[in-house]
């Protein structure tokens, strides 16, 4: 089987594309991904040329995460049906369910909603969406409509979209996994850590910015301070690190700091995975998705509250004993969100649309007597 996967060339969707070529390699399927956005830095590129089984192509289309124009995404949806065509490709999984309001691919459509304007801006904001959010909001729709099948990354965001887009049936439920990060090389110490796109005021890094003023200890970010929509963003009290890379990144995190997301809009929060996978403990705001990924082995503030966040992050640096069981008891849920784990039920997902002649036969599928056959 060959599946073209469309890819934004922002935040975690390039670790999430890789990690999903990675874990369908290991079922015999090969991935075509079609990079939407600037071309590929030097390390992720080297990282794209090891995993076996993926070909990474650069579509030269805009992003399709901020589009709310429909001839450009009819544009887009007709240019990756053209590079489908050319790459030989069983089926289409859309990094966003515009991408399918106006094009008949001719082939089956997985549209994965990872993220909509329409959600973020309710969780957010919380009033009427205005004029271009709406315009997002209508694409998104019809794609849905078109789409053969919907995925969400978590049950609370599947029943969001529903909700918002006032679906009969939710989307299916895919969580999102991630393959582990290099080995750790740090001793703990005493420090809070946050990732993400620190630009994204779905990320709520003012409150955790103003909070930190308050901290006894360094409150590190790592993450782009600038997007490709024009939002900036300056803090007083964050020390920020860039953009780091893979390697980096688990440098960081090795040393085991707080982990701490305050987001207000979070279908998944693949930074909150790796920190876990990582042995972090963490200190999440009170939304629904990450009470659905880590009720029980997190601690959980109202996320617009800088004051509970304070004081719950100054209470476990101040406690070893409960950082050391925190992080063990997230590094252990981690575990649940692997790779291998969803490319599995994608890969189920993709073999529900196609004809049983063309279903690969996976090794471990065949009966004890096929086998010996």
């Amino acid at each position: 089987m060959r599946v073209l996967v469309t890819i934004d060339a922002l935040g975690s969707a390039l670790p999430y594309g890789f990690d999903l070529a990675r874990g369908l390699s290991r079922l015999a399927i090969e991935t075509i991904l079609a990079v939407n956005g600037p071309s590929l830095p030097a390390a992720q590129a080297a990282t794209a040329a090891a995993i076996s089984g993926l070909e990474v192509v650069h579509t030269g289309l805009p992003p399709a995460r901020f589009a709310d124009d429909a001839a450009s995404l009819r544009m887009a949806g007709e240019a990756i049906a053209r590079l489908a065509a050319e790459y030989g490709a069983d089926l289409i999984q859309l990094s966003t369910p515009a991408l399918a309001a106006g094009t008949r691919f001719g082939l089956p459509v997985v549209a994965v909603q990872h993220g909509c304007a329409a959600t973020r801006w309710e969780a957010v904001h919380g009033d009427a969406r205005p004029p271009e959010i709406e315009a997002q909001a209508r694409l998104v729709r019809a794609g849905l409509d078109a789409a053969d099948i919907v995925v969400a990354p978590t049950a609370a965001f599947a029943e969001e979209t529903r909700r918002v887009y006032g679906l009969e049936e939710r989307p299916r439920v895919v969580h999102n996994g991630r393959s582990p990060l290099p080995p750790p090389r740090l001793a703990p110490r005493d420090f809070v850590f946050t990732a993400g796109r620190l630009w994204d005021e779905g990320k709520n890094l003012e409150m955790l910015d103003a909070a930190a003023g308050h901290i006894a200890v360094p409150v590190r970010a790592a993450g782009p301070m600038e997007g490709p929509n024009g939002a900036k963003v300056l803090f007083d009290n964050i020390h920020c690190l860039g953009d780091l890379d893979a390697e980096d990144l688990a440098g960081w995190l090795s040393a085991r700091p707080v982990f701490v997301s305050a987001a207000l809009y979070e279908p998944f929060g693949l930074a909150v995975l790796e920190a876990a996978s990582a042995g972090c403990p963490l200190i999440l705001s009170d939304i629904a998705p990450f009470r659905e990924l880590w009720e029980e082995v997190a601690i959980f503030v109202p996320a617009r509250d800088e004051d509970a966040f304070t004081q719950a992050i100054a209470g476990l640096v101040a406690d070893d004993f409960e950082r050391a069981v925190l992080g063990r008891a997230a590094k252990e849920r981690a575990g649940l969100y692997t790779a291998d784990a969803m490319a599995a039920q994608m890969a189920a997902i993709y073999r529900s649309l196609l004809p049983a002649v063309r279903r690969p036969v996976l090794a471990a599928q065949r009966t004890p007597a096929l086998a010996a056959a």
